[in-house]
């Protein structure tokens, strides 16, 4: 019976294979990955695929809407889509790095923005940012062109070049604005310095020793002189909060104290109870708060502390009766204004107002709203916090949301249930480590928000993502965390961003790699549905030695054309990825790699690892032969992926054995 069920097997994936050939075949005349190219003339660049800077991120300044980032639009010999660079310097950093012309092919034509024949008058505003007074930028072939380098000129991500059609008008602007007068060859061969996913790379250490600093920078706050304790020198804790001289302690003794309006605090004071119990933690053994904590217990309306001033620190507490309101009532307002209505308006158990360098430390918050909520609150700390949301996310708001606060550190709290763990809005360079997030429909939320370290949290049981990067951020670093038990794993977008040495299982899709130049490395990827997602439309991203094991595909690709798999001869390990047998029989077992290039996409390769009778096929010569021909003809290399170098075994043992699956057998 099993081999008759083996026989079964062997020919259904021959069909497929069959039908899946003939289509491509047909395919090739129909569509083809060059043909975008037939027709050269410049495009509008709303119709290109984009990729560069990117002004959504920089917030609400007037001065962005006007600035004009020189542009370049590139036809490409074996790419379906016009590419879009906006920075002129970004496609010479594109053109100039290792396989780019193996994923794109050779530019055949590239146009740039022509600063001198708009019609206008090309200035740039105080921090340098190029605009034009008249008509937007013509476009201009750039072979033709001549560029003014090392200027004045930047856009938000640094330096620029700025493209002329007439050597006189770029002479002109360099004499007002320095600089030099290069031609495209000369542009090509320039560096210029532009942070890559490398960057964000080596820069993880350099955030974690930041947070340190601003830690340790916050706990004295925990020791300054007792100068009021409620019950004994103020009858509430509102009254203690106004008498305390700046730079003092407020003490509040264990027991409930009711607190029947918001307390604010307006100066650099520290409120610090005396009694916390047993808390939730970190732990595994389940504990929470016990009665002998001390206790502030809202009237169930609006905040119960709200931190007012720099400096200020709030330590040991439990709080309850938090108000229920989530956003205020306003339909009038648009854009980021609704963003902040809905996420950073609601009631919470602590509220940072412009309260910068603040500390909230072994405070447990039970809320049907926010539990800490930062509002242009920058450089602040939020330590060994317990936040317990509603048990219907949809009842509920963020267990810790940040709102224009950069540089924030949230470490070693638990937040449970409610909507979002935490949320982040435009709150540049957060550190959020070292976090047990249980039951919340979002566990880590993105928006508008660069430059975060995402390090070493646990999620588990989301109810639909467990790490969610939205809008167009960069340079964000999502490194060591485990998800568990949720609909999608890892969500990416934006660019230039680092995810390495998470562990994701049991989801529906665990990882996406939606944000483009950016490195995927050291991932495993555990009996989930889907392994990973390729959406980024543009073939840019490094995807190394990550394990795909026990997942049902491994890989999909959406968008897109070829994605290659593999830098320096070393790519991922795909579980059932096979090897070539030599004249002996043998496979290889002095390697690394196998000899045989794996296609996640390709209709044999996807079922190596789950389907009887495989191997056999995909070893068959006409098989061999069809791979060749989707490797080398445009036409049939749309959103597949191939790893020319896949490893002969798992590269993150110690990640897969904290799942359910045994490591595979060495390939070689």
């Amino acid at each position: 019976m099993a081999t008759s069920r083996r026989r079964r097997s062997f020919w259904v994936v021959l069909g497929v294979v069959g039908v899946v050939a003939l289509v491509g075949v047909v395919g090739l005349f129909a569509v083809d990955a060059g043909s975008g190219a037939e027709s050269t003339e410049p495009v509008p660049f709303h119709d290109t695929v984009t990729t560069g800077v990117v002004l959504e991120n920089a917030g609400d300044d007037d001065e962005l809407s006007e600035v004009e980032v020189p542009k370049a639009q590139v036809f490409y010999s074996q790419y379906e889509y016009v590419v879009g660079y906006r920075g002129v310097e970004r496609f010479v950093d594109a053109h100039g790095a290792p396989g780019h012309e193996e994923r794109f092919g050779y530019p055949l034509t590239v146009y740039v923005t022509d600063y001198g024949a708009s019609g206008g008058d090309v200035r740039l505003t105080e921090d340098g940012y190029p605009t034009l007074e008249g008509e937007t930028a013509d476009w201009i072939d750039a072979e033709s062109a001549v560029f003014v380098v090392d200027s004045e000129a930047r856009t938000p991500a640094g330096e620029t070049a700025i493209p002329f059609g007439d050597r006189e008008d770029a002479d002109a602007f360099a004499a007002d604005h320095g600089g030099t007068v290069v031609g495209w060859e000369g542009l090509l061969e320039r560096e210029f310095e532009i942070d890559d996913a490398a960057v964000v790379r080596d820069r993880v250490d350099q955030r974690h020793a930041h947070a340190d600093d601003l830690v340790a920078a916050a706990t004295p706050m925990r020791d300054r002189p007792v100068e009021v304790v409620v019950g004994e020198n103020a009858a509430t804790l509102k009254e203690a909060v106004e008498t305390a001289p700046a730079e003092s302690t407020v003490v509040v003794p264990e027991g409930v104290h009711e607190v029947p309006e918001e307390v604010a605090v307006d100066r650099p004071i520290t409120i610090v109870g005396q009694g916390q119990g047993e808390r939730h933690g970190n732990g595994d053994d389940g504990t929470e708060a016990t009665t002998d904590a001390t206790t502030l217990r809202g009237d169930g309306n609006g905040s119960v502390l709200v931190l007012e001033s720099e400096r200020a620190a709030v330590t040991d507490l439990r709080i309850d009766g938090v108000g229920d309101v989530t956003s205020p009532d306003d339909d009038e307002r648009d854009g980021d204004d609704v963003l902040e209505m809905a996420y950073g308006q609601s009631d919470a158990g602590i509220e940072l107002d412009e309260a910068p360098d603040a500390l909230v430390e072994n405070v447990t918050i039970e809320s049907p709203a926010t539990g800490v909520l930062l509002r242009d609150a920058p450089e602040s700390v939020v330590r060994n916090v317990t936040v317990e949301g509603s048990d219907d996310w949809g009842d509920g708001y963020m267990a810790v949301t940040t709102i224009r606060s950069p540089d924030a550190v949230v470490e070693d709290s638990t937040l449970v249930d409610g909507r979002d763990g935490i949320y982040l809005h435009r709150s540049d360079g957060v550190v959020f480590r070292d976090n047990v997030l249980e039951n919340n429909r979002i566990g880590v939320h993105l928006m508008y928000t660069s430059r975060t370290l995402i390090a070493d949290n646990r999620i588990e049981d989301p109810v639909s993502t467990g790490i969610d990067v939205m809008t167009a951020p960069e340079h964000n670093a999502i490194v060591g965390n485990e998800i568990r038990n949720g609909s999608q794993g890892i969500l990416m977008a934006g660019s230039r961003s680092y995810v390495a040495d998470n562990l994701v299982t049991d989801t529906s899709v665990g990882l996406t790699t939606g944000a483009g130049n950016s490195i995927y490395e050291g991932n495993v990827l555990a009996g989930n549905v889907e392994g990973v997602q390729a959406n980024q439309i543009l073939p840019t991203n490094e995807v190394t030695g990550n394990d795909f094991v026990g997942n049902y595909e491994h890989a999909n690709a959406r968008l897109g054309t070829l994605r290659v798999w593999s830098e320096d001869g070393e790519g991922n390990f795909w579980h059932g990825a096979i090897g070539t047998p030599d004249a002996d029989g043998e496979v290889g077992t002095d390697t690394s790699t196998l000899e045989r290039s794996h296609s996640p996409t390709d209709p044999v390769d996807e079922r190596l690892h789950r389907v009887d009778g495989t191997p056999t096929l995909a070893r068959a010569p006409a098989t061999g032969a069809l791979s060749a021909l989707e490797g080398t003809v445009s036409g049939m290399r749309s959103e597949s992926i191939v790893d020319p170098a896949p490893l002969c075994e798992p590269a993150n043992p110690e990640l897969l054995e904290r799942t359910e699956w045994e490591s595979p057998e060495r390939a070689c």
